[in-house]
C-alpha cells in the first residue's frame, strides 16, 4: 500500500490570514481545521463497491463502501457539500454529501467501477464554525482493485488560472513515486495553441516540472498535458491523459504581500530584522538600501539589505531604540525580474516596547526568522504540514537532507540549505551561531533565581521565571498553564538537562497576557511534541526535535545538531 502525498499548488506567495496565533486557539478552542482520519484510508485497495443505501443490513458492509472524512473539530455544515467534498476516477463521481458531528460522508449514486483508482478531495471551501478554512486541499486515493494507479493530485498553475508569471515553472504533483524515465518532454507537454513550448522536464520526489527555455508570452493561453506514457515504479500508467489550461498576465506588476513586522505591530524586538515578501520574484540588483529604507521620524536607520527567494530583509547595524515608532518603505525602484517596477511605494510602521527587554531575555537574533532549523535533516513524513510566516533551514546539511516538501508547504517563507550558494550558506551559518549563543544563554541564565522542577509538569500553573530540571522533563496527560499575571513582557526559560516531551492531553496553555514568543525550552538532548497537542514557545534543543501527528506549535523548532521531524500533518505558527 503506497503512501499518498498531497500538496498545495502555490502560484505566487499568498498571505495566510486565518488561525495563526494564540488568540485563535484561546477564543475558538483549538487548532486550525484539519482532516484527521478517512475511510477508506489513504492507499487502501480492494475497497467495497456496493451502492450505500438504507437497506444494507451489515454495518461492516456500509462502512467499507462509503467515503468519509473526519475533522479535528466541528465544521460549518453549510460548507460541507458536493462542492467541497469531491470524488473522481477518470471522471467525476456523482454522489450526495452529508455531515454529522465532525464527519463528512460521501454516498455514491452508483456502484464503484471494478479495478479503478479513485481520488477523494476535501477542498479549502470547508470551514470551521468560526469561518476558518482548511489551509490546503486534503487529498487521498484508494482502489477497488489490487493496485493503486498514479494520479495527478494537483497542478501549478491550477486549471483555468489567470495572470500567471511569465517565468512560471509548470508543475504536477502525483500521489506516489514515478518511474523517472517515463517523465520526459514526450509525456509532459506545454503548448501555445498547436505549437509546443520549448522547455526542460525534470522529476523529483513526486513532482514533475516543466521549465520553459524562455519566458512565456504576455496575455497568452497555454495548455499543459501529462500523457499516459507516465508510469509508476511498478509500470502502471496514469489512467488517462491529464490536460489543464492557464493564461499569462498582461502586466506583471510586483506587490508586497507580507511584512515582518506587520503594519502597526507593537513591542517589536529591538534586535529585529525587517522583511518584506513580494508577490513574484524580484531583480536582486534593485533590492538595495536605496529601495528598502527604515526611518525613525526623519532619521534614517543604517543597515544591510539582502534578498533571497521572494523576500527582502533589512538588518539594522545596531539594535533599535525602545519606545520608538519606525517606518519601513519599499520604493518603486524595486523591480521584478523583467524590470517591471511597483506601481507605488509600499510603507508600513511598527513600534518598539516602551522599556527595553530585560538583559535576561533570550535574544534569538538572526535565527528568529526560522520556524525550523537543524544540523542534519528536516523531514515531513506524511500529510500536508504547514509552516506559517517563517523560514525553514538546514546547516551544515544539504538540500537533499530536506524531505517531504511538498506535501509540506511554507506560507510566506522560504526553504534554505547550506548548498544553495555562498550567500545562503553564510546566512545559515550566522543563524546557527546565533542559535548556539541563544542556547548557551538560556542554559546558564540566572537573572532570576532558577526554581527546581522535575518529572511531569502537567496540571501545574507556573508564574514567569526560570525553571531548572537536572534530568528529563515532561508535560504528560494534562495541561501546563503559564500565567503572565497581566504582564505581556513576562517570560519563561525552562532549563532542561536531558530530554523533554509532551504527550496527548499535555498542552502548553498561555493565560494572563502570556505570549509564545517569550517562552523558551532549552533542552540538553532531544524533544518530542505529543500527538494532537497544542504547544507554545521555542525549543532550543542540543539534538533532535520530533513533532508527533497533528501537533500544533506556536513557536520555533530549533535543533543545534540533530534533525527536526514532522510526523504527520503538523502546523507551526509564528509566535
Amino acid at each position: 500500500m503506497k503512501k499518498v502525498l498531497t500538496m498545495l499548488a502555490i502560484i505566487s506567495v499568498t498571505l495566510f490570514t486565518g488561525c495563526k496565533n494564540d488568540d485563535y486557539v484561546a477564543i475558538n478552542g483549538g487548532p486550525c481545521p484539519a482532516v484527521i482520519a478517512t475511510t477508506p484510508v489513504s492507499g487502501a485497495t480492494m475497497v467495497g463497491r456496493s451502492k450505500v443505501s438504507s437497506v444494507i443490513a451489515s454495518e461492516q458492509a456500509a462502512r467499507t463502501t462509503i467515503i468519509t472524512a473526519t475533522f479535528n473539530k466541528k465544521m460549518d455544515p453549510k460548507t460541507i457539500n458536493e462542492s467541497s467534498f469531491k470524488v473522481n476516477s477518470t471522471v467525476a463521481i456523482a454522489g450526495v454529501v452529508t455531515y454529522t458531528d465532525s464527519t463528512a460522508t460521501f454516498t455514491a449514486s452508483s456502484k464503484f467501477a471494478d479495478n479503478t483508482t479513485f481520488t477523494a478531495r476535501i477542498t479549502t471551501a470547508a470551514k470551521d464554525l468560526m469561518g476558518t478554512t482548511l489551509q490546503a486541499d486534503y487529498v487521498w486515493t484508494f482502489s477497488t482493485g489490487t493496485t493503486i494507479l498514479p494520479v495527478v493530485i494537483t497542478t501549478s498553475p491550477l486549471n483555468n488560472d489567470l495572470n500567471i508569471a511569465l517565468n512560471k515553472v509548470v508543475t504536477a504533483n502525483f500521489n506516489m513515486a514515478l518511474d523517472p524515465a517515463t517523465v520526459s518532454g514526450t509525456t509532459f507537454i506545454v503548448k501555445q495553441g498547436t505549437t509546443n513550448v520549448s522547455g526542460t522536464v525534470s522529476y523529483n520526489g513526486t513532482m514533475a516540472s516543466f521549465t520553459p527555455n524562455a519566458d512565456l508570452s504576455v496575455n497568452t493561453l497555454y495548455t499543459a498535458t501529462l500523457t499516459t506514457g507516465i508510469k509508476n515504479l511498478d509500470g502502471s500508467a496514469i489512467a488517462k491523459d491529464t490536460t489543464w489550461t492557464f493564461s499569462t498576465s498582461s502586466v506583471v506588476v510586483p506587490t508586497v504581500i507580507f511584512t515582518d513586522p506587520t503594519n502597526l505591530d507593537a513591542n517589536v524586538a529591538l534586535s529585529k530584522t525587517i522583511s518584506a515578501t513580494f508577490s513574484i520574484l524580484m531583480n536582486p540588483l534593485t533590492i538595495t538600501t536605496s529601495t528598502f529604507t527604515l526611518k525613525e521620524g526623519t532619521n534614517t536607520i543604517n543597515g544591510v539589505v539582502t534578498y533571497s527567494g521572494s523576500t527582502a530583509s533589512f538588518k539594522p547595524n545596531s539594535d533599535l531604540t525602545a519606545g520608538k515608532t519606525y517606518t519601513a518603505t519599499i520604493t518603486t525602484g524595486a523591480k521584478n525580474i523583467v524590470n517591471t517596477p511597483m506601481l507605488a511605494d509600499y510603507t508600513w510602521t511598527f513600534s518598539t516596547p516602551l522599556i527595553a527587554s530585560s538583559p535576561s531575555f533570550v535574544n534569538l537574533r538572526s535565527v528568529e526568522r526560522f520556524a525550523i532549523i537543524s544540523g542534519v535533516g528536516v523531514s515531513n513524513n506524511a500529510g500536508a504540514s504547514v509552516i506559517n510566516n517563517m523560514d525553514v533551514g538546514i546547516y551544515p546539511g544539504a538540500r537533499t537532507s530536506i524531505t517531504g516538501f511538498p506535501p509540506a508547504i511554507i506560507m510566506n517563507g522560504n526553504l534554505f540549505a547550506a548548498d544553495d550558494g555562498a550567500a545562503t550558506a553564510a546566512m545559515l551559518k550566522q543563524a546557527k551561531l546565533d542559535l548556539v549563543a541563544a542556547y548557551l544563554f538560556a542554559e546558564s541564565s540566572t537573572a532570576m533565581a532558577p526554581q527546581t522542577v522535575s518529572g511531569n509538569q502537567g496540571g501545574k500553573t507556573l508564574a514567569p521565571g526560570i525553571y531548572k530540571s537536572t534530568s528529563t522533563l515532561s508535560v504528560d496527560g494534562s495541561d501546563l498553564t503559564l500565567d503572565a499575571q497581566g504582564n505581556a513582557d513576562a517570560y519563561w526559560i525552562f532549563q532542561i538537562a536531558s530530554s523533554f516531551k509532551t504527550t496527548t492531553g499535555g498542552n502548553i496553555k498561555l493565560i494572563g497576557g502570556a505570549q509564545a514568543k517569550n517562552v523558551f525550552w532549552q533542552t540538553g538532548s532531544s524533544a518530542t511534541i505529543g500527538t494532537y497537542t497544542t504547544f507554545n514557545g521555542s525549543i532550543l534543543a542540543l539534538q533532535s526535535i520530533t513533532m508527533d501527528a497533528y501537533a500544533v506549535v506556536t513557536g520555533r523548532m530549533l535543533a543545534r545538531n540533530g534533525a527536526v521531524v514532522m510526523t504527520s500533518t503538523n502546523i507551526i505558527n509564528k509566535p
